[in-house]
Order: structure tokens, then sequence, then C-alpha cells
């Protein structure tokens, strides 16, 4: 108590000592006090006060740095400038306060936007889950697998191909080509199962002329003469990365008797030399048999390239099966396995999935010129002469469609070698030699003209789903280069 009362005498000595200090400048003791809380507020207000502003400034400007500013309504940006130019009204009732509404129009646009919006996120899901493989029921194992016995049922004729071209009588710029001057009759006449010659790549021209290309080693050409069971791809122009398949993944008895061959011409052999990937003595990288092609019958690398994937039976002349997968796969999948459940359960001589987002030829075509795929005059000369030869709309509520996609995806094939399969091969081929490189645009228009020249002569295509396509090899994307040019 007596150290409070201490205290309390001291402060108000010092308290009345100011005071009078103050009395004699003529200020009095409360005036002190509205001084002293001024200098504190002023204090507060002027310097703390633009330390908290620059303060919140760097954080707003950091923070616009890292995250960017996202106060627009979904939909589209076009959207809110119209609304902020021209889209107000402004509402001047009711104590002269102007206050600015959207119109109902404005209103309804940013509605719809957001729908929009949504529509396209419920679609990515969807993609997205259309993306990812499904399971597929194979065999358990390749030892108990046997081959059936009535693949001769499947329709029968004899087929043969035009091996040398002659130049013809008035022309004197003859020129061969790879797949040979097949005119419209011929084209016409091909369509038919039946015992004859046609059309199907690697046409000669006369004695005396140059290769009409895609040249083999000898030595190559012996190996896969003697092929019976074939796993093929190719890279051409570098581009693509060349990818082995999983070895783990596939059975000592499949190793044995499959052909695993890529077909590389010699600038992409000295790339894929270059990373890492070489040759061994017999020519293997991995499980690959490397074969050199040289002089490319087409200079549209994407033209040459469907030379193995659709003429493997001409290439592999003693093969009965083969499975082709583009070059941006990686193969997963035992073989003997993929024959199995896509061709000898299903009793099918040729199986390919379907595209995993599009059907309809006319979609794709539009695909095609959106993206600038090739030449749009070429692709429109391509597509008339499809519609006009009776090409159809891809129907889904019909319950009579021969297939449920007329889109396929045909980086993954898996064929038998009977007459119907070759046959259609070589036809599709053609059209990509007559037409656009654009196979996806042809496939429908073959197997369609192909199936209604020969309604007794059923062709067994089966077009799985896209997802089983997924399951069966892991994909990657292209090596990135230069854009090609559109075609001619």
């Amino acid at each position: 108590m007596a150290f409070y009362k201490f205290n309390a005498d001291f402060l108000l000595e010092k308290r009345s000592f100011i005071g009078e200090i103050f009395n004699s400048l003529g200020r009095t003791d409360h005036s002190f006090r509205v001084v002293r809380r001024g200098r504190r507020i002023a204090r507060f207000t002027k310097p703390s006060f633009f330390i908290w502003v620059l303060l919140l400034f760097a954080i707003f400007l950091i923070s616009f740095a890292a995250f960017g500013l996202k106060f627009q309504l979904p939909g589209n940006f076009e959207i809110l400038e119209r609304s902020s130019s021209s889209s107000h009204k402004f509402d001047t009732s009711g104590d002269g306060e102007r206050s600015v509404k959207f119109s109902n129009e404005v209103q309804q646009e940013f509605s719809g936007s957001y729908d929009v919006e949504k529509t396209l996120r419920s679609k990515r899901r969807k993609q997205r889950k259309r993306n990812f493989p499904c399971e597929v029921g194979f065999s358990e194992a390749v030892d108990y697998l046997i081959e059936p016995q009535d693949l001769r049922n499947f329709t029968q004729f004899s087929l043969h191909y035009v091996d040398t071209e002659e130049k013809t009588l008035g022309i004197t710029s003859f020129q061969p080509r790879f797949g040979g001057h097949q005119t419209l009759q011929e084209r016409e006449k091909s369509f038919y199962a039946r015992n004859q010659t046609v059309h199907c790549g690697f046409v000669k021209g006369p004695s005396g002329l140059p290769s009409t290309g895609f040249d083999l080693d000898e030595k190559d050409k012996a190996y896969m003469s003697n092929c019976l069971v074939v796993v093929s791809s190719c890279i051409f122009g570098t581009s693509d990365f060349l990818r082995r398949p999983t070895s783990r993944k596939i059975s000592q008895f499949s190793k044995n008797i499959v052909c695993f061959v890529m077909f590389l011409d010699e600038q992409t052999l000295s790339k894929v030399s270059l990373e890492g990937h070489v040759r061994d003595d017999k020519g293997y990288i991995g499980l690959w048999r490397i074969v050199v092609v040289k002089n490319l019958p087409y200079d549209d690398m994407r033209r040459t390239g469907k030379v193995p994937k659709f003429l493997s039976h001409r290439l592999f002349p003693s093969s009965r099966y083969s499975i082709w997968l583009d070059s941006k796969m990686r193969l997963n999948t035992d073989p003997m396995l993929i024959l199995e459940y896509f061709l000898w359960r299903t009793k099918s001589e040729y199986a390919i999935s379907n595209h995993y987002d599009r059907h309809c030829v006319w979609e794709e075509v539009l695909q095609n010129k959106r993206l600038n795929k090739y030449n749009h005059t070429a692709i429109d000369e391509q597509f008339n002469f499809y519609q006009f030869d009776g090409l159809p709309k891809f129907d889904p509520s019909d319950p009579n469609i021969p297939l449920p996609s007329y889109v396929p995806e045909g980086s993954f094939i898996v064929r038998a070698h009977t007459p119907m399969s070759n046959l259609f091969s070589c036809l599709w081929f053609n059209e990509v030699d007559r037409f656009t490189s654009r196979d996806q645009l042809s496939f429908a228009y073959t197997y369609l003209k192909l199936r209604r020249s020969n309604p007794d002569q059923p062709f067994h295509l089966y077009m799985f789903k896209d997802c089983e396509r997924r399951a069966l090899a892991k994909l990657f994307h292209h090596r990135a280069l230069p854009s090609p040019p559109l075609g001619p």
C-alpha cells in the first residue's frame, strides 16, 4: 500500500507540474489530453496507413503474378465485352439514383455460355473415361491355344496381283507407279470376290525403267518369306521413336514362332542409332527384326506407311496371320492371345477397332479439314466421289447397321490372310493410292462397297471397342516434327 500510494503521489505531482507548464502557455489540462490523442492518431494515419496500403498492394501484385485474376463469369470473354459496352440498361427511377442492370438477353447469354461450359467439362470427363483401357478376357496362357480348323469356311477364290504394267500405246510420257495405273473400269471390277488379278501395289514398269520403290535387301526378303505369324510396324521420315515390344509380356512360345518386323528408312535408322538403338549382329533391336526400306515409293511419308500397314500379305507371302500396330504404340500383349481373342473366338478374318470419338465419315471429313490434315480440295474430291457412289451417313438407330462405327481407329489391325481379307486390304490400299492418304476417310466406303458387291459372299470383319485396343498396347505421342505439307 505504501508503495502504491507513493507512486500515486508521484504521478499526481508529475501531472500537476506538467499542468503548470501548460497553464503558463495558456493551455488547460484538457487541451493537453486532446493534443496527445491527436498526435497518436496522426502517427497512425500518416506513416502506418501508407505502409498498410503498400503492403496490401504488394500482396495483390504477387497474387496476380502467381495465380492470375479469374473474376470473369464462366463463358466467352467476348460476351463480357459486349455486355459491358452495349447490353446495360440504366434505371433512373427512385431518388434519382442510376442503377446498372443486365438485360434479360445478356443474362440468358451468360446462362447459355455457362451451360456450354458445363457441357464441355462433361464431355472432357467422358472423353478421359473413354481413353482408359478396359478389361479384355484373354486366355490365361498360350500353351492350350488351338487354331480352329474351319478357316476354310470363309469365302474362297483365287486372287492374283498385277506385277508389271506395259507402256500404253500413244503415251510417250509413261511413268511407272508403285500402285500402278488402275482405270476406273478396273477399279469397279476389283470389288467382286471372284478369281481375278487386281492392282495391289508393287507394280513394276516395263523393262529398263527404274524401280517403283519399296526396295528390300534379299536377305530380308528370304527371312520374311518364311514368316507364318507376323507383328509389324514402321517408321519413315523419323516420325517416331523406336518402341520395343514389352518382352516380359510375351511368351517364349510366341517369341519362337512370331516374326516381329520393324520397317525403317535409312534416315530413321541413323536417327534411332544415335538415340542408342543399335542393331545386333543378326539385325535385331530387342524383339524387332529391323528391315531397311530403300527408294520410298511416295514423297508423303504417311502414304508410304500404308504399304506395310495394308499389304502385309504381299510382304509376307507365306504368312497366315498378321498384326499391325502404329509406331506410336508399344505392344504389351502376347500376339497369340490377340489372335485367339479377336479372330478365333469371334470367327472373324479381319479385326479393327472403332474410333474413340467419331463414327460418321461426315464428321471425319470436317475434322480433317478443321485440323488441316490434308489438302481440302483433295478431301472434297474424294468425299464427293464416295457420296455419288452411295456412301451413307452413319445411323446408330438403324438395327441393320453392318458396323458399330464407320470410322475406325486404324492404329491396330488383326488379320487372317484369307482371300476376302487380302482383297479388302488391296481395295483399301488402292483408295489411299488414288485419293488421299487419310485412310479413315476410305474405310467405310471400301467395306460397304465390297459387301454390296458380294451379297452372297460374306466378309467377316469384327470391329472391337477402342478401349480394348488401348489394353493391347501403350499409346505414346508422335515425335514433334514440323507440320508436313497438306498433300498435292
